[in-house]
């Protein structure tokens, strides 16, 4: 099963960690959310939970995550807290690409490939709605996605722009741009799906890398100079990470940013082969994920 994908993985990581990473798909992923603090406090969602009898984990990197260790998604979308958009339901890898953009107060942000919303919202959060982030969808039915968890978790900031990406006029400019990019999720893939076949194919990958190289290098024309963005993906494979960046680097005066911050440590990676980025290995915590921060000069 898969032996395309097998083959990729030992030919970029050797077969002692191709075998970590088919270990990491395997195994069934905690539940994980971040406190939405533009409407409650962590103090708030420790006590419910602990009212609830629902046992947590706090991250070492991000004071809002949490990881639940005795009950699944259900139990934590029949709280009230999850209802009125206190907390978000997020892979740990996920949050990532925000924490590392580091989103400004009064900054023009661009959210590239934004639906659902997680790490929109999570953006605004993190910049206490005083960013304008413009996220950007272009399919009808993920929009309402978007616009219904922008409105659940409080997000005035957001202003939706409905449009490909690939197609936004070149006089806009942004301060920061976050693009989260459409990829095979060779970081994410759930070994045991019967139907894996049919849609994880060599096909996928070879489409999602055309597709990345050409929102990467529009998001490098889009941000301004000496600015910051960040590239992510849900795949564990360069052809869509790290060459992708190496591509657009050929063309364009950009330069990566080492990724650095509190608690990096205590997250499981696996080797790059451009320096300063991130690539987080598939766990019982973590989906596989990659992160680069690049700037343009």
């Amino acid at each position: 099963m898969l032996d395309f994908l097998d083959e990729m993985l030992k030919k970029q990581y050797g077969a002692e960690i191709t075998r970590k990473i088919f270990d990491g798909y395997l195994k069934q992923r905690y539940v994980t959310f971040r406190v939405n603090n533009l409407k409650t406090t962590i103090e708030n969602v420790e006590n419910i939970l602990k009212k609830e009898n629902i046992e947590y984990e706090k991250v070492p990197w991000y004071r809002n995550a949490f990881i639940i260790k005795n009950v699944r998604e259900n139990e934590i979308k029949n709280l009230d807290i999850y209802e009125n958009g206190e907390i978000y339901l997020q892979s740990l890898s996920s949050m990532l690409p925000p924490i590392i953009l580091n989103p400004k107060k009064g900054a023009d942000i661009l959210d590239m490939t934004s639906a659902p919303g997680g790490k929109t919202t999570q953006m605004s959060a993190l910049s206490d709605n005083k960013s304008h982030i413009t996220a950007c969808e272009i399919n009808n039915i993920r929009i309402e996605k978007l616009k219904y968890n922008i409105e659940k978790q409080g997000a005035s900031c957001v202003f939706i722009m409905q449009k490909d990406a690939t197609q936004i006029d070149d006089f806009f400019a942004f301060d920061q741009i976050l693009l989260d990019a459409p990829c095979s999720g060779s970081g994410t893939i759930n070994i045991n799906d019967r139907n894996l076949e049919k849609y994880f194919t060599k096909n996928l990958i070879e489409k999602s890398s055309k597709t990345q190289y050409k929102l990467l290098k529009k998001a490098i024309k889009l941000l301004k100079k000496g600015q910051e963005m960040v590239y992510s993906t849900c795949s564990v494979l360069s052809q869509e990470n790290e060459k992708i960046i190496l591509k657009v680097m050929k063309e364009n005066n950009i330069e990566i940013i080492p990724i650095e911050f509190k608690g990096i440590e205590h997250i499981p990676t696996l080797p790059v082969s451009l320096n300063g980025t991130l690539c987080v290995c598939p766990t019982e915590l973590y989906e596989g994920f990659f992160v680069a921060k690049i700037r343009k000069n």
